[in-house]
């Protein structure tokens, strides 16, 4: 091994994307609980609950149900969620505590061919959610099609970008602990402000700007707007921010694991 990073990336890297599927294969079933019952306790609550006391919200100048407005966020919401938190913590485990990681490099895998399968996977989870998410909510009508298949390829790619960004932190944190610093500082702000539960545009002005360079916004917006029946070449600018925030991140991820692995 060199301190060089590499970004010769072989088919390997599918050898640890099979790794995590074949672990995945023995706990399926708890993992297809969250995103198969989450939408329909957010529906429940707010749709029954919450959703009367708002009525109707204007959207894209028509007026749609508040429960139709949240349903779409809601899988973008979710995409984040399981790309993040596998590369975090799950990635955290693996390589911090089971050693796995290093298992894995005394075969020919490079540690670059490790992270990128990390990351794929990482993706492959928000994807999967994804697909069980879209079964739930086209039961309630709230996915217009064939516009709504477009959600699965962009589950992925907003898989890519957070799981860059969860495996980026992976490389920097100390302790498994210290992950809750950025879902505080970078997660939760996002789940609050990306347009997911009221339009951006009834922030002010200086927090309409900041939600703009927020990923999940640019996901919401995108999500939504499949949801509604909407694709349109407005749409293109953010799904170049999602693939721009992917080029960033992916590459700064594998460096900075490399560094921390690589002595």
């Amino acid at each position: 091994m060199t301190g060089r990073v590499s970004f010769r990336i072989s088919k390997r890297f599918i050898r640890v994307w099979q790794r995590n599927l074949t672990v995945y294969r023995r706990t399926w079933k708890i993992s297809f609980l969250p995103p198969l019952l989450e939408p329909l306790f957010y529906i429940l609550a707010f749709g029954v609950g919450l959703g009367v006391l708002v009525g109707k919200i204007h959207y894209n100048s028509v007026e749609v149900s508040y429960v139709s407005f949240i349903a779409p966020a809601l899988i973008a919401v979710n995409i984040m969620y399981n790309a993040f938190f596998e590369n975090t913590f799950a990635s955290f485990v693996r390589m911090y505590y089971q050693k796995t990681f290093d298992a894995i490099m005394a075969t020919p895998i490079s540690l670059e061919e490790i992270i990128v399968g990390e990351i794929m996977w990482g993706a492959t989870k928000s994807l999967i959610a994804t697909l069980i998410m879209l079964g739930v909510m086209s039961l309630f009508g709230f996915i217009a099609y064939p516009q709504g298949l477009l959600i699965v390829p962009l589950a992925f790619l907003g898989g890519i970008a957070f799981g860059s960004t969860g495996m980026f932190l992976t490389g920097i944190v100390p302790h498994i602990e210290i992950f809750n610093l950025p879902i505080f500082l970078f997660i939760t702000p996002m789940f609050l402000f990306s347009g997911t539960f009221f339009p951006i545009e009834n922030l002010p002005d200086w927090a309409q700007k900041l939600a703009i360079l927020f990923p999940l916004t640019h996901l919401v917006k995108l999500t939504r707007s499949f949801a509604f029946g909407v694709a349109s070449l407005e749409l293109l600018w953010s799904v170049l921010y999602l693939f721009a925030f992917s080029i960033v991140f992916f590459p700064l991820a594998l460096f900075v694991m490399h560094r921390r692995l690589i002595k």
